[in-house]
C-alpha cells in the first residue's frame, strides 16, 4: 500500500539552503558540504471559515507549501496501488500549486518563495563578481577558475560583490549589468545550467505533487535488477514511471547516496575487470569476498524446528564524513536493503557534522558506560537496516577500538565527497587515512567533479605512497545525481553530487616460503 501524499521530509531534503555554516566558506569547486540543506517548515494553514470546515473531512497533505486562500480537493488517505509500478492516478488538486509548470522561472530577488528571496539575498551579501577588471579574492584552485582571470597586484578594480541578476537564468552573477554585459560570452558557459537550477529549485516549492518521491518496496528475488543507468535501474527495480526530466533530477539527487553503494557491490554491478570496466584485479578480490556475503545461497530456512538457521552479522558500511547524507528519509536508504533481500545493513554515519538537519533529534543521548560515544541507533526502520550515527571523528573511535575486528567480508567505507585533498580539510584526514589502510577493507570515495575527485587520489597517492591498492579507477559514476547544485558562496561553482567514484584500500602483502639451503 502505498501512501498518496509527499513526504515531507524528501522535501526538507531537497529544498533550498539556508545560510551556510562557517565551515562552507571555501573557494571554487571544492565545498564538501552536501547542498541537502534544512529549509524553515512551511507557513500553517490559515483558519476556514465555519462551513468550509465542515464541507472538508480530514486528511493529510498531498504537497509540500500550503498558500494563504488556496483550497484543495478532497483527497483519500491512501491509494490502493500494487508495489512497483503504481497505476494509481495522481490525485487532482485545484488552487493548490504556487507555481505551475510552465511558470517555474523566476529571479532569485523577486521569487514567490521567501526562501529563495533570503537565499538571493545571502548570495548578495557573500559571492564576489567574477569580472577580471576586480581584484583576486582568494587563490585559484582550479582549471577554468574565474579568480585566475582577475587582475593581479595594485591594478584593477576593488573586490565587489555581486548585485545584478542575469535576465535569462534569474541569479546574482555580477556586481552591475556594465560588468555582465561585457563578460556575457563566459557566462554563456553556464547560463543554461544556472537556469536549469532556478527552476528545479522553484519546483520543489511549487506545491505540486512529488509522485517521485515514492518508493516500491521488495520485489520478488527472481526480477533481477538492471544497473546499465539509471533508466533501467528505475524500470527493473518498478519504480512510478518517471517522464519528465525535472521530476528524474528531483528523484536522482535523493537516491544516487544508496544507488552508487549498491551499483559497486552488487554482483550485477556494471564495473567489471573488462576493458573499460575500471575494476582492477585487486578490486575483484575485495568486491568478490563482499559479494560472497551480500548474496548467500539458499540455506533452506523456514518457519519450523527443522528450519532454523543461524544469521550471519550485519554488513557495516561506514559512511565517514558524514554531513546532509544522515538527514535523508529513511525509506530512501532502506532501497539499498531490497537490492540485497537476503541480508541485513548496518549503516553507520561518523563525523562531527552527521547530525546536520535533524535538529529535532537534539540533545544527544548521554555518554553513559554501555554507549560511551553517545550514538544515535535507530534499530526499527526495516527488519534488514539499523542506523547508528556518532558524532565524533573516526580516528577517536578507532583508537578506542570500537569497531574492531573488521572483516573485509562485513564491512565497507564510503566516502561521500571527502575532500581529501582540500586544503581546508586535508589536515582533518591525516590521521585517518593510515588508520583506514590499516583495516584492510575497502574504501570508496565520491567526488563533486572530475577535478575535485582526482585531486582526492592525488592526495592518497602522495601520503602513503605504495603502501595503497587501487580497487576501482576514478571516473564518472552511473548514478551520480542528476540535478546540479548552485555553490551560494560563488554562483559560478556548479556540481552535482556523487560525479565520480574510484576506491582503495590498505595494500596487502602476500608471504612467500622459500626453502633453506
Amino acid at each position: 500500500m502505498q501512501p498518496g501524499y509527499t513526504c515531507q521530509r524528501c522535501i526538507k531534503s531537497l529544498c533550498t539552503p539556508n545560510k551556510p555554516s562557517a565551515q562552507l566558506l571555501r573557494p571554487f569547486s571544492s565545498r564538501r558540504t552536501c547542498r541537502l540543506e534544512q529549509t524553515k517548515a512551511p507557513a500553517r494553514r490559515p483558519a476556514l471559515s465555519p462551513s468550509l470546515s465542515r464541507s472538508i473531512r480530514p486528511r493529510r497533505a498531498v504537497s509540500s507549501v500550503t498558500t494563504r486562500g488556496e483550497v484543495p480537493k478532497e483527497e483519500p488517505i491512501e491509494f490502493p496501488s500494487p508495489t512497483g509500478l503504481s497505476t494509481a492516478p495522481v490525485p487532482e488538486v485545484t488552487g493548490r500549486p504556487l507555481l505551475q509548470a510552465n511558470n517555474l522561472f523566476h529571479p532569485f530577488s523577486k521569487s514567490p518563495s521567501p526562501e529563495i528571496r533570503q537565499r538571493a539575498a545571502f548570495i548578495k551579501r557573500h559571492a564576489s563578481c567574477p569580472h577580471p577588471s576586480h581584484h583576486q579574492t582568494r587563490l585559484p584552485i582550479a582549471p577554468g577558475d574565474p579568480e585566475a582571470r582577475k587582475a593581479v597586484g595594485s591594478a584593477g578594480q576593488p573586490p565587489a560583490h555581486v548585485n545584478f541578476e542575469c535576465p535569462d537564468c534569474g541569479i546574482p552573477v555580477y556586481c552591475s549589468e556594465g560588468h555582465w554585459a561585457d563578460d556575457y560570452e563566459s557566462h554563456l558557459e553556464i547560463c543554461d545550467v544556472l537556469r536549469e537550477i532556478n527552476e528545479d529549485d522553484h519546483d520543489l516549492l511549487s506545491g505540486r505533487f512529488f509522485p517521485e518521491f515514492e518508493y516500491p518496496g521488495a520485489q520478488m528475488e527472481e526480477a533481477l535488477v538492471n544497473m546499465t543507468n539509471w533508466d533501467t535501474f528505475l524500470y527493473s527495480r518498478e519504480f512510478r514511471a518517471i517522464n519528465e526530466a525535472r521530476s528524474m533530477r528531483q528523484a536522482t539527487r535523493l537516491l544516487t547516496y544508496p544507488v552508487t553503494i549498491g551499483s559497486v557491490l552488487h554482483e550485477l554491478s556494471p564495473y567489471n575487470i573488462r576493458r573499460g570496466g575500471r575494476l582492477t584485479a585487486e578490486g575483484l578480490k575485495s568486491l568478490t569476498a563482499l559479494r560472497y556475503t551480500l548474496h548467500p545461497p539458499r540455506t533452506g530456512a523456514g518457519l519450523d524446528m527443522k528450519g532454523l538457521r543461524p544469521n550471519p552479522p550485519p554488513v557495516r558500511i561506514f559512511i565517514l564524513g558524514a554531513r546532509a547524507e544522515s538527514s535523508i528519509p529513511r525509506e530512501v536508504w532502506v532501497q539499498l536493503s531490497h537490492l540485497f533481500p537476503r541480508v541485513s545493513f548496518h549503516l553507520i554515519f561518523i563525523g562531527p557534522e552527521s547530525m546536520t538537519n535533524r535538529d529535532s533529534e537534539f540533545p544527544l543521548p548521554e555518554r553513559t558506560p554501555a554507549n560511551p560515544f553517545g550514538a544515535i541507533v535507530e534499530d526499527r526502520i526495516s527488519h534488514q537496516m539499523k542506523i547508528s550515527t556518532y558524532v565524533e571523528y573516526y580516528h577517536t573511535l578507532h583508537e578506542a577500538g570500537h569497531f574492531y575486528p573488521y572483516d573485509p567480508y562485513f564491512d565497507c567505507f564510503m566516502l561521500f565527497h571527502p575532500g581529501l585533498g582540500h586544503p581546508a580539510s586535508s589536515h582533518e584526514w591525516e590521521e585517518t587515512l593510515p588508520q583506514l589502510l590499516e583495516t584492510k577493507v575497502p574504501i570508496l570515495a565520491t567526488g563533486y567533479t572530475e577535478w575535485d575527485m582526482e585531486r582526492d587520489r592525488k592526495w592518497v597517492e602522495e601520503k602513503v605512497g605504495g603502501e595503497v591498492d587501487i580497487l576501482m579507477e576514478a571516473g564518472e559514476n552511473r548514478f551520480r545525481s542528476l540535478r546540479w547544485d548552485l555553490n551560494d558562496l560563488d554562483p559560478q561553482d556548479i556540481s552535482c553530487g556523487n560525479w565520480g567514484i574510484w576506491g582503495f584500500r590498505g595494500k596487502r602483502y602476500e608471504t612467500t616460503r622459500k626453502d633453506a639451503v
